[in-house]
């Protein structure tokens, strides 16, 4: 049985990578993600075969790596953050369903043995660049309606706000979407005082990385790129 890892390569400080996920990269002939996650991960992946998709292309990597697998190559299959949140893992298993649901024609996926090693999220790098943020109930909520109908997620952020859980929201805004972030602020507005704090991260414990504090009424889509995580607490 052949071997797929699905690595988690976390918010992008090396210092931050776990050894498990240095060993996994270590085992693996070939790699495969998006250019800028192999970046992150610097000379561990120095001698690999870089099989480089572009954002976009996540199925195509996901099936990428299990193809490689499948042919005896020890692989793994890299998200930044952590693999098995609105990440890379979700898809690879989801293909596997689709084998056993007779709907995927590629039973050699099905022997391949899959690894997930978990990572530091984006979520709780936010927290700790603001101090102690999930001290006490919180959830995630993915604005990207590419998956899930807006109308979902517009229920879910008000369960979130009338809940008082303290908010990450991952995937704020998009080049072709920049509308729901400001959408959600004003919904949790009718249940959260106007001065609750918000820690916008960007490019979390990167060389490059910014972190601000707002209130909630000054939260803004055109002050959030695809690169933050935007924080409610």
């Amino acid at each position: 049985m052949t071997q797929l890892f699905l690595v988690s390569a976390g918010p992008g400080d090396a210092e931050l990578i776990t050894p498990k996920t240095i060993k996994a990269i270590e085992a693996s002939s070939d790699l495969v993600a998006y250019g800028l996650y192999i970046e992150l991960l610097g000379e561990i992946c120095r001698g690999k075969t870089q099989h480089d998709l572009p954002l976009g292309e996540e199925v195509g990597r996901a099936r990428k790596a299990l193809d490689l697998a499948a042919q005896g190559k020890t692989t793994s299959l890299i998200s930044s953050g952590d693999v098995g949140i609105y990440a890379m893992a979700t898809l690879v298993f989801e293909l596997l369903d689709n084998v056993l649901a007779g709907k995927e024609n590629h039973p050699e996926w099905l022997n391949v043995k899959i690894e997930v090693i978990p990572g530091i999220s984006a979520m709780q790098a936010n927290s700790s660049a603001a101090g102690a943020l999930l001290g006490h109930d919180f959830c995630t909520i993915s604005l990207s309606d590419l998956l899930t109908p807006w109308e979902t997620i517009v229920k879910r952020i008000h369960s979130a706000g009338s809940g008082d859980f303290v908010v990450s929201f991952y995937n704020p805004v998009s080049v072709k979407r920049n509308w729901q972030l400001d959408t959600a602020r004003d919904i949790l507005l009718e249940y959260r005082p106007t001065s609750t704090p918000v820690v916008l991260g960007r490019n979390l414990t990167r060389k490059d990385h910014r972190v601000r504090i707002m209130r909630l009424d000054e939260l803004k889509a055109t002050e959030v790129d695809m690169f933050t995580c935007v924080s409610v607490g």
